[in-house]
């Protein structure tokens, strides 16, 4: 599907908006590069595209001026937009991470800061088939209706945690929609993928039980870390109605890892970056913690109503 470019952000307002953590302490490093492979020689970039070294060097320039930041360059691919590479880096400040993207035009001469949106008469309509049929998690809500929320979430993400008690009204006050959840742990949290794993073992017991799971570990979220994880999520399941030894043998089983891969994957195709995102029927939210819930609520609605007009001939 065609897209467009949504803005073209002044590049420091970019990060300063998506950056809001406290100042980073005076013992802080000069702000720098955190991918060690930089040091080494780099693969040949494909044609068209800036190496990571490039995309480095021009981080650098822009912020390298704040001792407080450090950042990795993840990845750079094709984007969906003709002629124009997507760059996503890992941007940190003190104990804080936050997902950047940008693009670069196959000059090398610009980049592009802002969200690729769709464009055309429907313009969520290929977001949307795609979710109708890959998002499998677990549900709540209707079994079956023509507005489907799906999250991609990480249960270790505090974002996520603020976003929950939005999602669980939305869902209370519009039971005739249908939510799912889709894992998605970072690869920067430490326990996210443990606590993923879990939650599809409970979610195979029982789907409702997995709401409960969701709900423990949000609550304890700041409790848990790398070393106590199993124990912690082995309690939170038992609390949630399933067998808690029984969750945490079937967590460590390649079968678990997979349904969480298909799921983190299924978002990647998706463009997903960071979490929480929603869709509304292939309508991409990303930012729902800072957007009004009555906006939320009326565009549910809207779903709702466009699904019960006649089909246009």
């Amino acid at each position: 599907m065609k897209r467009i470019i949504a803005g073209i952000l002044i590049l420091s307002g970019v990060l300063a908006a998506q950056t809001t953590h406290p100042a980073a302490p005076k013992t802080a490093k000069p702000a720098t590069s955190t991918d060690a492979s930089l040091q080494k020689p780099a693969a040949a970039p494909a044609a068209g595209m800036p190496s990571k070294e490039t995309a480095d060097s021009f981080i650098r320039h822009y912020f390298g001026y704040n001792p407080g930041l450090s950042w990795k360059v993840e990845s750079i691919t094709a984007s969906d937009v003709p002629g124009l590479s997507q760059v996503f880096a890992t941007v940190l400040s003190g104990e804080q991470r936050q997902a950047l993207k940008f693009y670069v035009s196959a000059d090398g001469k610009h980049a592009i800061f802002g969200d690729a949106v769709p464009f055309g008469a429907d313009p969520f309509a290929q977001e949307r088939e795609q979710l109708a049929k890959k998002a499998t998690g677990p549900f709540a809500g209707a079994e079956k209706s023509p507005v489907l929320i799906v999250e991609f979430s990480d249960l270790q993400c505090p974002h996520c945690k603020v976003a929950a008690p939005t999602l669980n009204q939305l869902i209370s006050e519009e039971p005739q929609a249908k939510l799912v959840f889709q894992s998605f742990p970072l690869p920067l949290h430490d326990w996210a993928q443990k606590a993923a794993q879990y939650g599809d073992c409970v979610a195979q017991k029982d789907n409702a039980a997995f709401w409960k799971f969701v709900d423990g570990v949000f609550a304890a979220q700041e409790s848990i870390s790398a070393a106590n994880a199993d124990e912690k999520l082995t309690a939170i399941a038992t609390g949630a109605g399933v067998d808690g030894p029984a969750t945490a043998a079937c967590a460590k089983t390649p079968a678990s890892a997979e349904h969480v891969k298909q799921s983190f994957e299924l978002g990647r195709q998706l463009d997903v970056s960071g979490t929480p995102t929603v869709f509304v029927n292939g309508r991409r939210i990303s930012s729902i913690n800072n957007l009004p819930y009555d906006e939320l609520k009326a565009i549910v609605e809207y779903e709702f109503k466009m699904a019960n007009e006649p089909a246009k001939k």
